[in-house]
């Protein structure tokens, strides 16, 4: 079996200080992918991956995204970006090649899409869109680029991470008053269908629970939000076809209350018999 966990942590310090390093004790997963770590390399906290290996991509903006793809074997390649001159300095796509002797291979990566804006508000706010789809467009190709490459060598491919999207109406708690809002407009969700299907990846989590709301990774940090589980699912495992099918159980770590958050996401794990 190999755990794998997708995790916005919303800044490895902080992460640590609320308690990151029990999680990774606790679930004791294979494989994490992270996002928003937010440090420079010098910054980091002492021992920041616990037991595993870290390939990090922290970008050059300070304070800010930064992803990581987690691993009990140091990877056999690792590569950073997605091939864009205007986003590949800004740590938002690693991936790593797992060869596990007499195993089947596995390709990794770690995403994390711009956020975006609300295109109906003002002139900033769809400049904003407008970068995000730039950035969706690239990505889109490059995902068809490493699943094919990965698939060239006997690997299958995973992408995991926040993609600041939700792409169906089940996947946030208040879909009709946000059908205006940045992560839920039709263009976005239209998009995101469009990097699905039988035969390139999967929605692993919305194969295991094909009618059930959610289950969300993302609850604001105001209000009520948590406690009314008011989320968003936004945070995704996408697998090709041989991986998802091998995946038997998985779902959002929530935590147990408010005082318990880690982040304002939760962790995504699903196990594999892979």
């Amino acid at each position: 079996m190999l755990r794998i966990a997708s995790f916005n942590v919303n800044g490895i310090r902080a992460a640590h200080r609320r308690g990151f390093l029990d999680w990774l004790t606790l679930r004791q997963p294979d494989v994490v992918a992270l996002q928003e770590v937010r440090a420079a390399e010098d910054l980091l906290p002492d021992g920041p991956w616990g037991h595993l290996h870290g390939s990090y991509d922290a970008g050059l903006l300070a304070g800010r995204n930064g992803v990581a793809v987690l691993t009990r074997e140091a990877p056999s390649a690792v590569r950073v970006g997605i091939g864009s001159k205007e986003f590949d300095d800004e740590g938002r796509y690693v991936e790593v090649d797992l060869d596990r002797p007499g195993l089947p291979g596995l390709t990794v990566a770690s995403v994390y899409v711009p956020k975006g804006g609300t295109p109906f508000e003002d002139e900033a706010s769809l400049a904003k869109m407008e970068r995000k789809f730039r950035f969706l467009r690239r990505f889109a190709r490059k995902l068809t680029e490493s699943r094919r490459e990965a698939a060239r060598a006997g690997r299958e491919f995973i992408v995991l991470g926040d993609f600041n999207i939700a792409h169906q109406e089940i996947d946030l708690k208040n879909f009709k008053s946000n059908r205006k809002s940045e992560g839920f407009l039709p263009a976005e969700r239209e998009w995101f269908g469009t990097i699905l299907g039988s035969r390139t990846l999967h929605d692993v989590v919305r194969r295991l629970h094909p009618d059930q709301p959610g289950p969300y990774s993302w609850w604001s940090w105001r209000g009520q939000a948590f406690t009314n589980d008011a989320g968003w699912r936004i945070d995704y495992h996408l697998a090709s076809p041989g991986l998802a099918r091998t995946a038997i159980t998985g779902g959002t770590d929530r935590p147990e209350s408010y005082e318990a958050r880690v982040s304002d996401h939760a962790a995504v794990v699903v196990d594999y018999d892979f």
